[in-house]
């Protein structure tokens, strides 16, 4: 699922979406510029109805959590700043809105945004043809479902913010970090500091990862900073 380049697409992809879910275009700082991205405009009352229709016995609803922009994302481009990304082959996972792979390109990646869900990624696909076309050139934007589907090439840098909040995904995170994590390379996990977090701390240090923690401070709300989890392979 890669992303289009002519109006034409961009008009289709924003129909897609429409019969999907209500969106709107929120500008917002990435790579400290302002950008627009394409989000859901509803996502409270996408969760609600997502929790209503769970409650009445459908199978396979899915929690729409990608709908909301969470501060991680924010926290995980703020540290960004920190490596050198030029031409580096970066994958982020449960992309979301995508604000992470873009920060990523803004800084001169080449970025493969991936989610488990196809609804975000259509309006990660609108948001891409906001960048420049030589930037637009280093973006691809796939599915990638944790455990089950895999890229076949190896990435220096792998990003994921908000991903760990959920202790029966870690296994799958676990093997998709092991999937597609170039030898030598880094993955680099954001959260606000949930106390789930704290576990998979100690969990993924169990299962033969280093970790590093680093806390990144947002003006927006200096007395909630967002912890950025930095794990590279011991082997």
């Amino acid at each position: 699922m890669s992303q289009p380049e002519s109006s034409e697409s961009f008009d289709q992809l924003a129909a897609l979406a429409t019969e999907r879910f209500k969106w709107q275009w929120d500008e917002v700082l990435i790579a400290d510029q302002p950008y627009r991205l394409a989000v859901a405009a509803d996502p409270e009352g996408m969760l609600i109805e997502a929790c209503e229709r769970q409650d009445a016995g459908e199978e396979g609803v899915i929690d729409p959590f990608w709908a909301t922009t969470w501060r991680a994302a924010s926290g995980l481009d703020r540290y960004l700043d920190r490596i050198v990304l030029d031409d580096v082959p970066v994958l982020e996972l449960g992309c979301g809105t995508g604000h992470a792979g873009i920060a990523a390109v803004l800084r001169g990646a080449r970025a493969t945004l991936t989610d488990g869900v196809d609804d975000p990624l259509l309006l990660v696909r609108m948001s891409v043809l906001n960048l420049s076309q030589q930037n637009q050139a280093k973006c691809n934007v796939q599915r990638l479902r944790f455990g089950i589907d895999k890229i076949e090439t190896k990435f220096p840098v792998i990003l994921g913010s908000d991903v760990t909040y959920l202790r029966t995904l870690w296994p799958e995170l676990d093997h998709c970090l092991r999937d597609h994590l170039a030898d030598g390379g880094e993955v680099l996990l954001s959260d606000p500091y949930r106390i789930i977090a704290n576990e998979f701390r100690g969990w993924i240090q169990d299962r033969g990862w280093h970790y590093v923690e680093h806390k990144i401070d947002l003006a927006d709300d200096p007395e909630h900073p967002i912890r950025v989890m930095r794990l590279t392979s011991l082997k």
